[in-house]
């Protein structure tokens, strides 16, 4: 029975973090746990410890006697996610360049294996989530207790905020896509050669390059999410 609960809240884990990181759950939008509860045959309890530990990792919000929802996108987060974004990536990708093991590089080129496959024939999602994996894993490498909370926080609203760049509208767009993806072989390379400065500076000409057409679209209609207080909408 403990197997059993502890896979189905692996799996409610899963899907809650994949519906969070692709807009498939809003932000502000309200959780339905008895929907929740249902699906994936959890009882309050554990249903509870799920919340509990993805609040803690920020991908939403929970408060007394008000139940869970997604974790919000204001406008005060978003000038916050502008100002960090930067000085967190190129700290984590020094450090990635310093600290990876040989088996965390050959996960980064697996893993940017399966971005290039999700750009050839992938919808925007896996993508997204290709993307969201490739940066977790330098993360990882990074190996850093101070850095890493607030690295994996970003990057929750980096591919929420970053689902547009993965929906190219003109030639322009597709084209930062293929420059993105060539972008992650540089970094590999500079990781597996050991070139802290080198990578420090990728992670800034990265940032850059999705930068102007994510902040073209960080405006409420376009992400359709609730800015500044606007209401809930609730769903499983």
């Amino acid at each position: 029975m403990k197997d059993a609960t502890t896979h189905k809240k692996a799996k409610l884990i899963q899907h809650l973090k994949g519906a969070v990181l692709t807009l498939q759950l809003e932000p502000g939008q309200d959780l339905d746990e008895a929907a929740l509860s249902d699906a994936f045959g959890l009882s309050r309890t554990p249903l509870r410890e799920v919340f509990a530990q993805l609040a803690g990792e920020g991908f939403i919000e929970l408060r007394k006697n008000r139940g869970a929802w997604v974790s919000a996108m204001t406008h005060t987060t978003l000038r916050d996610f502008f100002l960090a974004a930067p000085m967190v990536y190129g700290a984590i990708l020094k450090l990635a360049a310093r600290n990876a093991k040989s088996a965390q590089i050959e996960e980064l080129q697996e893993t940017q294996d399966r971005f290039k496959a999700a750009l050839r024939k992938g919808a925007p999602e896996d993508r997204a989530l290709a993307n969201n994996r490739f940066h977790e894993v330098t993360g990882d490498m990074a190996d850093n207790i101070y850095l890493l909370p607030s690295f994996r926080r970003l990057l929750i609203d980096h591919a929420r905020i970053g689902m547009t760049f993965y929906r190219p509208q003109d030639r322009e767009m597709a084209d930062k896509l293929s420059e993105a993806s060539a972008q992650h072989d540089t970094i590999i390379e500079a990781i597996a050669a050991r070139d802290e400065d080198a990578a420090e500076r990728l992670a800034v000409d990265h940032w850059n390059l999705s930068r102007e057409q994510i902040e073209r679209f960080v405006t409420p209609r376009s992400l359709d999410m609730p800015l500044g207080g606007a209401a809930r909408k609730t769903s499983a």
